[in-house]
């Protein structure tokens, strides 16, 4: 009886190295996806709005062009999260396809900064080029987030 319990108690199971493999690779795979969205949505910010925005927020230190760069991130880190959550459950399928929308979140987020450059007074690249916080910035930052959360609601 003595022995049986003790066997229980040390008894973890195996672990099968293959499998942990697979997951490993795809993790990187998921998250090398993730980041490129993620870089694709900052060059689209910087062809969208003035002047060099790595510099104008690092360099500057810019308050306007920082708040609608972290929005921009925000949302594209919702969608990225929901692209990969709502994937495919094969590897291959669900990297292409959290890829794919991921990319399709960065292309929906510029056609709304060109629809808020059309529709609100003012033109955009005259806000990030403002050196002083401007509380349109928060306006168009926030607007620019919940676009990414419906945007990542729309995933499917």
């Amino acid at each position: 009886m003595k022995t049986t319990v003790l066997a229980a108690a040390t008894e973890f199971g195996r672990v099968d190295v293959g499998v942990l493999g697979q997951g490993v690779l795809a993790t990187l795979a998921y998250f090398a996806v993730g980041m490129a969205v993620l870089a694709g949505g900052f060059l689209m910010l910087d062809v969208l709005t003035p002047g060099n925005l790595r510099h104008q927020v690092y360099v500057d230190k810019n308050p306007n062009a920082a708040v609608i760069l972290g929005a921009n991130h925000l949302a594209l880190a919702i969608i990225v999260f929901t692209a990969i959550w709502t994937s495919a459950d094969g590897y291959a399928q669900g990297i292409v396809d959290s890829a794919v929308y991921g990319f399709l979140g960065v292309v929906l987020q510029a056609i709304a900064l060109g629809v808020m450059n059309l529709v609100l007074p003012g033109r955009l690249a005259e806000l990030v080029d403002q050196p002083r916080m401007c509380g349109a910035a928060w306006a168009v930052a926030s607007t620019l987030f919940s676009i990414g959360i419906v945007n990542a609601a729309a995933l499917s």
